[in-house]
Parts: structure tokens; sequence; C-alpha cells
């Protein structure tokens, strides 16, 4: 779990520094820096999402479609969406407009749905090994500064999510470890890419493609490599 923990540190540190900065910055820079934030998003998800060069685009397309319906059904961004408003309620009593919400869904979908939490996770959990995600920590930090810089310290609670999610993961390493390699993690990282992308288009203004709704995509992606190599 330690390299977990350096991970929420990182995003409370680069919140507090996002927010101490955000407040002198004039509104057209703090859009720049969103700006510029998007678009570094968006190359890391296309680097990402090339990954099916080295497995069947077939996997990544058929978890993205069928994922999307099976998150629109359940309506994961809606739930996600709401536990953000729930927050901000708690937060915000004076009805003024605020940002908490928005902060901590689009901090917590970039944070958590790269591959680098899944390796970084296993890594930590099977071998100590902590440099991933001592690694994904860096970016994470530098991401918070960006995104509190513009949209409040409601990125802090996007390292609950952080906490979460790479703690399950880092603590049930060993019973993942022996799935998700090869083509199955190709196709993961390939399909993470194509959701940062998703995120990407969303820090830029140019789309809400209710990136949350195909969070299903990341399980269905390595399974069904498994699928196919059973009946193959």
């Amino acid at each position: 779990m330690t390299g977990t923990l350096i991970n929420v540190a990182a995003v409370l540190a680069g919140t507090a520094i996002g927010v101490a900065a955000g407040s002198r910055l004039p509104p057209g820079m703090q859009q720049r820096v969103l700006a510029g934030l998007g678009l570094v998003t968006a190359v890391v998800g296309i680097d990402l999402a090339l990954a099916w060069r080295d497995t069947s685009p077939l996997y990544v397309l058929g978890a993205v479609l069928i994922g999307g319906v099976i998150g629109e059904a359940l309506q994961i961004e809606g739930r996600l969406s709401r536990l953000g408003d729930r927050l901000q309620a708690r937060v915000q009593r004076d009805g003024s407009q605020s940002t908490v919400s928005e902060a901590f869904f689009t901090a917590s979908l970039l944070f958590c749905v790269g591959p680098l939490t899944v390796i970084g996770s296993f890594e930590d959990g099977l071998r100590g090994n902590i440099e991933p995600l001592a690694t994904k920590s860096l970016l994470d930090g530098f991401a918070s500064i960006a995104l509190a810089s513009t949209l409040g310290f409601g990125v802090a609670f996007a390292a609950v999510t952080v906490l979460a999610v790479q703690g399950a993961l880092t603590l049930g390493a060993g019973l993942l470890d022996g799935v998700l390699r090869g083509e199955a993690l190709h196709a993961l990282t390939s399909t993470g890419g194509v959701l940062i992308i998703g995120i990407s288009l969303k820090l830029l203004d140019l789309r809400d493609v209710k990136v949350g709704n195909f969070l299903p995509a990341l399980v269905l992606a390595p399974l069904l490599v498994g699928l196919v190599s059973l009946v193959s």
C-alpha cells in the first residue's frame, strides 16, 4: 500500500498548491492551464490506445461498445455525479455556485482510468516495487495542480477514490496477476487509453462523452481476450 499512500499524498499536495495558485490566476490563464492539461491528456490517451497494435483492435472496439451500453443501462456516470453532488452539498451550504462535484468526478476518472493504476498496484502488492506508482504520483500531482487551479479544492476528494481503487487492486493483486498479462494487459491498456481520450475531450470543452458510462469496458477488454482464448 506504500505506493498508493504516496499517490494519495501527491494528489492532496497538488490540490493545495493548485488552490493557492489558482486564486492568483486571472480567468483566462486558468482556462489556458486546463486546456494545456487537456492537450497533454489527449496525447497520453492516444499513446496508450495504440497498445492495440499488440493485440486485436476488435477486443478494444467490442469492450468500448458493449461497456458503453452496460454503463448507460446502469447509469454509472449519473450515480458518480450524484455522489459528487452530495459531496458538494456538504461543503457548499451558502447556495453559491461550486465546482466541487465536477472537480471530484473529473479528477477521479483521470487518476484511476489509466493502466498505471493497475500495473503500479500489482507491482506494489506482489513485489513491493513502488516505482510505477511513484511515477504515477508525480503525474497525478502535477495534474492535481492544474485541475485545482481551475476547479478548486474538490480535486482533493479524488484522493479517496485513488485510495479505494488502488488499495483494492494492491490487496487483490495475487488473485489477478495471472490474468492480466500479455494480450489481456494490452487490451486493458488500449481501452484505458480510449477512455483517457474521452476525458481529454471534456477537459478541452469539446464534448462530454460521459466517460463514466464506459468504465465497464476496462473489465470487458481482458475478459474478451480470455473468452476468445478459451474457444480458440
